[in-house]
């Protein structure tokens, strides 16, 4: 099952860490329950509603492509490693959204 993407999360690891991802809220309940049972620290959602750019549409396909669709409540957190094309393309999602 493809995912689409409309909102903006801040994550903090456990090591106090931050960083950003796209969301929607299926994907922020998951982040909700690995908080709550100590798998991450905090989400927060920073942005809802953005605009569906070249960008989302790029980050959308390669999370969608590498993958799976998890359980709302998952044991774990499992995040999303990005190459570096798409990393920058999430850097210019941040930008154009004010973010970060």
């Amino acid at each position: 099952m493809n995912e689409t993407f409309d909102l903006i999360e801040q994550i903090t690891r456990n090591d106090g860490s931050v960083y950003f991802e796209l969301g929607n809220i299926s994907q922020n309940g998951r982040a909700e329950y690995a908080a709550e049972h100590g798998y991450i620290q905090e989400v927060r959602i920073l942005k809802m509603n953005i605009p569906k750019s070249t960008n989302v549409e790029k980050v959308t396909a390669y999370i969608n492509a590498h993958y799976q669709l998890l359980p709302l409540e998952y044991d774990g957190w499992e995040e999303w490693v990005k190459t570096p094309e798409i990393e920058q393309d999430l850097q210019a999602i941040l930008l154009e959204n004010r973010v970060g």
